[in-house]
């Protein structure tokens, strides 16, 4: 484990954070994630340049150090699913394209996906292709609200399909005990935490939130 977490869970050399949908928060959470590990963040495909990049926003609301971050492997200029953001800049996304870092100067390394699991990124492969690649096990990140219990099951299924290890759901949102309850039970997963919303995100509000997950 990092010597610069601040939590007592045992975190894994490097693992990879999905999510259940999009704008479900996994870059948030991946940021709260770097702030308490001290690791590495990568985000191997970023869909849509304008404006901040989801790593340009980790690096601003954690301000961790350069060494903290690596390049994304894609810089796609539309934030449209993977596949088609690639296929209007002319380009095509091949697993082989996309190899794990060898070295990274902190650890561990955390990988941001696009989207869920099932986001596509070339004509046949998905985010769950690369994972399985990979061999990562997954935080899988999941909203609180309604509908959360479907997308959350539906997620853990297929990672379970593809024989990935599921760390645990973090879900994200203004808490919902009967929620997360539901997700624990019907899923038969671990719940890492509830993250509620912060009104500012800073580096002292997200090691306090990554402090207080749970690991029930």
């Amino acid at each position: 484990m990092n010597s610069g977490s601040m939590n007592s869970y045992d975190w894994p050399d490097r693992f990879f954070v999905t999510g259940t949908d999009t704008n479900v928060g996994k870059t948030v959470i991946s940021a709260m994630l770097l702030a308490g590990t001290g690791g590495t963040y990568w985000k191997p495909i970023q869909s849509g340049l304008e404006g901040i990049t989801d790593t340009d926003y980790v690096k601003q609301v954690t301000q961790l150090a350069d060494e903290h971050f690596l390049p994304e492997r894609f810089r796609l200029t539309q934030p449209l699913s993977p596949h088609l953001s690639a296929a209007l800049d002319g380009i095509t996304i091949a697993l082989s394209d996309l190899q794990l870092p060898s070295q990274v100067a902190h650890r561990p390394l955390i990988v941001e996906g696009a989207g869920g699991v099932m986001v596509p990124i070339n004509d046949r492969h998905y985010i769950i292709d690369l994972i399985a690649t990979w061999g990562l096990p997954v935080c899988l990140v999941a909203r609180s609200t309604l509908g959360t219990i479907n997308h959350t099951l539906l997620s853990i299924a297929q990672l379970r399909r593809f024989e990935i290890p599921i760390l645990g759901i973090i879900v994200n949102g203004p808490e919902n005990i009967e929620n997360c309850r539901a997700i624990a039970h019907y899923g038969n997963v671990k719940m890492i935490g509830q993250v509620p919303p912060l009104a500012t995100i800073n580096p002292a509000t997200l090691r306090q939130a990554f402090s207080q997950l749970n690991w029930h």
